[in-house]
């Protein structure tokens, strides 16, 4: 297993993060890592979700979880690899939050493929999380 977290600590409400992420079709807003974005459904467990990352083929998504104002998961298959992404939203004292992404990449040969592919993919996490956080204070 392959895994990697970052969080960053705001004063953002978490309805406002919520509402951001739950806004699927507007995620480029914040993430540059996106070219286009469809989601069929609600914001919801069961959905599915295309992402197109700036020249590269489109990754389909589907949401594990969704807890309003708490957490979701999307996860991603390629090959034998899962590829899950858990979004969280943890409160931490009056008036603040932190926002925490984390990525477990398991599967087979994911010793060995997490560390070549998993770097790659959460390389903007930083950034793409201050620019959601900097559009949730608004």
């Amino acid at each position: 297993m392959w895994e990697y977290e970052h969080s960053i600590e705001t004063a953002a409400a978490p309805e406002a993060i919520w509402r951001l992420w739950a806004d699927v079709e507007n995620w480029g807003a914040w993430n540059a890592g996106i070219q286009k974005i469809e989601i069929n459904g609600p914001f919801s467990a069961g959905t599915e979700i295309t992402m197109t990352p700036p020249g590269d083929d489109p990754v389909l998504l589907h949401i594990t979880e969704a807890a309003e104002g708490e957490r979701f998961t999307d996860e991603a298959r390629f090959g034998g690899l899962l590829l899950r992404t858990v979004h969280r939203i943890d409160p931490i004292g009056q008036d603040r939050i932190r926002v925490v992404y984390r990525m477990e990449i398991t599967g087979d040969g994911a010793d060995e493929t997490g560390p070549q592919i998993g770097p790659g993919i959460t390389a903007d996490w930083p950034d793409t999380m201050a620019a959601l956080v900097e559009l949730a204070l608004r």
